[in-house]
C-alpha cells in the first residue's frame, strides 16, 4: 500500500510539475498553484473512495454480510 502511495506521488509530481499558466501577469503563480491544488485534492478524494470500495469488498466477501 505504501509503495503505491509513494509511486503515485512521484507520478503526480512528474505530471503536475510542468503545468504552468501564463498570460495573467502577477496571477500566473496563483492560478497555477490553484489548479495543481485542485487536481491534487480530486486525486486524494478519488483514492479515498477507491480504498473504501476495496475495503468494503474485502470485508463483505470475508464475513458474508
Amino acid at each position: 500500500m505504501w509503495v503505491l502511495i509513494i509511486l503515485g506521488g512521484g507520478i503526480v509530481v512528474m505530471a503536475l510539475g510542468p503545468i504552468s499558466i501564463s498570460g495573467y501577469g502577477e496571477f500566473d503563480y496563483f492560478l497555477t498553484s490553484g489548479l495543481k491544488a485542485l487536481i491534487a485534492i480530486v486525486l486524494v478524494v478519488l483514492w479515498i473512495i477507491i480504498l473504501a470500495k476495496i475495503k468494503n469488498f474485502i470485508f463483505r466477501k470475508k464475513f458474508n454480510f
